[in-house]
């Protein structure tokens, strides 16, 4: 991201299981964050944007801390905080009010102490569900040394109000970054579990952003990375990967799958990675018919290729193979790289951009209509029921995706075929290349 406009950024941080997701999600004000009993459920840094009072800032959730627990995981999600907090203008350390003071807070406050002299921390008790009536119960966290703990009930959204201007008032807001203004891409990262996504994403970044090792599901939740790349803004989504229904055995990983289909549905482009040393694969093409469906532009990223043996045919066979399994999506763009050498991985942005100006480009009604008149004298319809499709009349209504509204005689007469060679034309006299083009077929009457 362009240092010159930076949003400030809040660091939500405590043990498990104290209610920092759940404190997360009420202040974005939608499910971002998988809320689970289950410690180590949030295990990468988390981002959204908020707005209070006419503010904006950012928000970053992260795992639960266990100091000095030696299992891979929990170490990672201990680094990944520590990210957070060293990016971070605000800390918020979160406390059980109900479970009250332990060892682990201490540490935790101690540790802040002594590495994080500068940052600013303001001290979250929250499951306070009546002020009144567990006020006792704040008194003990005095004793962090972090001066008066605000009380909050994240589950029950009571004090969030005031947290909001607290935050609001300890922040410094020079420079504020405007996304609108921006113009941010917002591109989702997704495919099978261990194909390289979080790789790719930290390659790009320069830092560890996801939890990147072969356990699968590292990357649970779906990961905002805010990035500038050659004066245009993006966001990067990083999904947890997508298994087949039957391997999706724990909770967990359910909600990651709707968490990477959420991500495809709000993003404006979508990178489906695959692995180059398993090629393309059923679960791949399910994937992108996932982005298919919602009428997303999708770059086929192959990666992992510098472990793949070559020849002067070895880029083609492989082509073929996803233009074989993607035949639906002949409009995808396709580039081979490697998260771990970087090979061509600033080519993507060259993709996405083409990709990106392609879904917003608009066609003049007038020559729109031209083209659909000459591509019908060059194949006309076939006869349907005994009758002919007309077309009178076609005009484009939106972009992201290119909409055209086409008015005819009769809806039923527009057969599939007719459609798709509809749109070949279209893609062959204006370009549309790597977007998906919607239709909307109307009667005349209509």
């Amino acid at each position: 991201m362009d240092k010159n406009k930076k949003r400030p950024t809040v660091a939500i941080i405590g043990r498990p299981n104290v209610g920092k997701s759940s404190l997360f999600n009420k202040i974005a004000g939608r499910k971002i964050s998988i809320v689970k009993d289950t410690p180590g459920v949030t295990r990468d840094r988390i981002y959204s944007e908020i707005e209070w009072t006419g503010k904006k800032f950012i928000l970053i959730d992260t795992g639960g801390l266990e100091l000095n627990s030696q299992e891979f995981i929990i170490k990672s999600v201990f680094e990944q905080a520590k990210i957070a907090v060293e990016l971070c203008d605000l800390i918020l350390f979160v406390v059980d009010g109900r479970e009250g003071l332990i060892n682990l807070d201490l540490e935790i406050a101690n540790y802040l102490r002594l590495n994080f002299k500068t940052k600013k921390i303001l001290l979250v008790v929250n499951k306070i569900d009546s002020f009144s009536r567990d006020k006792n119960l704040i008194y003990e966290f005095y004793k962090l040394g972090f001066g008066e703990p605000i009380a909050i009930s994240a589950e029950n959204n009571s004090g969030l109000g005031d947290l909001l201007d607290e935050i609001i008032n300890n922040l410094d807001f020079v420079g504020n970054f405007d996304e609108k203004k921006e113009n941010v891409i917002k591109v989702a990262i997704v495919g099978k579990p261990n194909v390289g996504k979080s790789s790719i994403v930290n390659k790009i970044l320069g830092e560890n952003r996801s939890i990147v090792n072969n356990i699968s599901g590292t990357t649970r939740d779906a990961i905002d990375s805010f990035f500038k790349y050659d004066g245009q803004g993006y966001i990067f989504i990083d999904t947890a990967g997508i298994r087949k229904k039957s391997k999706v055995k724990q909770d967990l990983e359910y909600y990651s799958v709707i968490r990477a289909i959420d991500s495809i549905e709000r993003a404006d482009i979508c990178l489906l990675v695959i692995d180059a040393e398993e090629n393309i694969c059923e679960q791949d093409t399910k994937i992108a018919g996932i982005a298919h469906d919602n009428f997303k532009p999708v770059i086929v990223v192959i990666n992992k290729w510098d472990k793949i043996e070559k020849n002067d045919k070895t880029v083609n066979i492989f082509l073929d193979k996803i233009n074989n399994k993607l035949s639906y999506m002949s409009y995808t763009q396709k580039i081979f790289v490697s998260a771990l050498t970087g090979q061509r991985l600033n080519k993507i942005f060259d993709l996405i951009k083409m990709v990106w100006e392609n879904n917003n480009l608009r066609i003049k009604t007038g020559i729109l209509n031209e083209v659909l008149i000459e591509s019908v004298a060059m194949n006309p319809p076939k006869l349907g029921k005994g009758k002919q499709l007309k077309i009178y009349y076609a005009t484009q209504t939106n972009i992201c995706p290119p909409t055209f509204k086409l008015f005819v005689n009769d809806v039923e007469l527009m057969h599939f075929s007719y459609k798709r060679y509809l749109e070949n034309q279209i893609r062959k006299a204006f370009g549309f290349v790597g977007v998906p083009i919607k239709f909307v077929i109307k009667s005349k009457t209509d």
